[in-house]
């Protein structure tokens, strides 16, 4: 029996890739359609923009009604999953709707946009009975997990710095749009109420990739933020955080004005014993001292059958039970949120914040 599904939001950029990922894998009946209120009206029919994005998911699932209000699709629907495009301030609240219905919800990243969301994101799941699966595009770079895998087996000793910067990025409307100022800054990607800017679009890899990587709690957070090149709107362009693990660090960086980046933005993870440097598809392995050179390259294997993308591995795990790779599940996710709530505040105070842990995270949810 297929899954009686819905969209809700529009909002991401990769909203049509999931829709065509979750058709293709014939799971799923589409249902209905539902985007939210726009603070500000979109302006462009380009590719990636809130307009283009319903037409191309309506392209992939076929013609459904588009509902201007979530609560009157799910009230008149019997929904059994959603995919969650929101703006990402926004996550908080519809997720937990959703969940409360017993709906199982697979968002786009990041989860939500602070700690307190997370959380009810998290106690909705639990008193709903359903399921919060977080989307993140790093999850399908094999490179990646076969970098953690090494780390894992001890390839390079103790791990005791973890770095992540997203590669070359003028913004989300860089890939072959040619969209103005004003256009752009009718998006909500421009917006800092919205969840807008390179911190929550970026910075947020590099807090679960570490927190998966370290496999610790983070202690707490530095950041800042800034806008250099993106005055059309009040969201920055540009981010940067060091993040505190009991014994190790991490630096993450969020970039919307790297024009040509010049090195690989990784993960790169120093050891007690050498360093992993992820790069494309495969891993370069230092351990020689003074060394430019990799002692070993490494190619990456391809990943499993039928659970190589977001749609395989949310029907695998919903149709199976077969746990979600630890990056998707609510519990390295929460962790992921306690370094960017902590990371955000810090980039407020100009002081360095204090995460939450995990342990009061669970006691929070119980």
């Amino acid at each position: 029996m297929k899954l009686r599904s819905a969209v809700i939001g529009f909002a991401h950029v990769h909203t049509p890739g999931l829709v065509e990922q979750l058709t293709a894998t014939n799971a799923v009946e589409w249902i209905a359609f539902a985007d939210l209120p726009e603070k500000k009206a979109s302006i462009s029919l380009q590719e990636g923009t809130r307009r283009a994005n319903i037409q191309a998911c309506m392209q992939y699932a076929g013609n459904q009604k588009v509902y201007t209000d979530y609560h009157h699709l799910l009230s008149e629907n019997k929904i059994d999953f959603a995919l969650c495009c929101a703006e990402n301030a926004l996550h908080g609240k519809v997720i937990g709707d959703m969940l409360l219905r017993g709906v199982h919800v697979l968002v786009e990243k990041p989860m939500a946009t602070s700690m307190a969301d997370a959380l009810a994101i998290a106690d909705a799941a639990r008193r709903g009975h359903a399921k919060i699966i977080v989307n993140w595009p790093s999850t399908w770079n094999c490179s990646i997990r076969l970098a953690h895998q090494l780390m894992m087996d001890g390839a390079i000793g103790k791990p005791f710095r973890f770095h992540f910067r997203n590669g070359t990025s003028l913004g989300p409307f860089s890939y072959g749009q040619d969209l103005s100022d004003t256009e752009k800054g009718a998006e909500w990607w421009y917006d800092a109420s919205l969840g807008g800017g390179a911190y929550w679009d970026y910075c947020c890899y590099g807090a679960c990739l570490s927190s998966w990587f370290l496999g610790k709690p983070p202690v707490a957070a530095m950041a800042m933020r800034a806008n250099f090149n993106s005055s059309f709107g009040d969201a920055e362009d540009f981010a940067a955080m060091l993040v505190r693990y009991p014994d190790a660090v991490s630096i993450l960086e969020g970039s919307w004005v790297t024009l040509a980046s010049g090195v690989p933005g990784g993960p790169v993870i120093h050891g007690s014993k050498g360093t992993l440097v992820t790069l494309n598809d495969r891993v370069h392995i230092y351990e020689d001292r003074y060394s430019m050179e990799p002692t070993q390259i490494l190619m990456a294997p391809p990943l499993p059958e039928g659970r190589g993308n977001a749609g395989e591995e949310v029907i695998h795990h919903l149709k199976t039970g077969e746990p979600l790779h630890p990056t998707l599940d609510l519990p390295l996710n929460l962790q992921a949120m306690s370094v960017l709530d902590a990371g955000y505040r810090s980039s407020l105070s100009g002081k360095l914040e204090t995460a939450a842990n995990a342990h009061w995270a669970v006691g929070r949810i119980g």
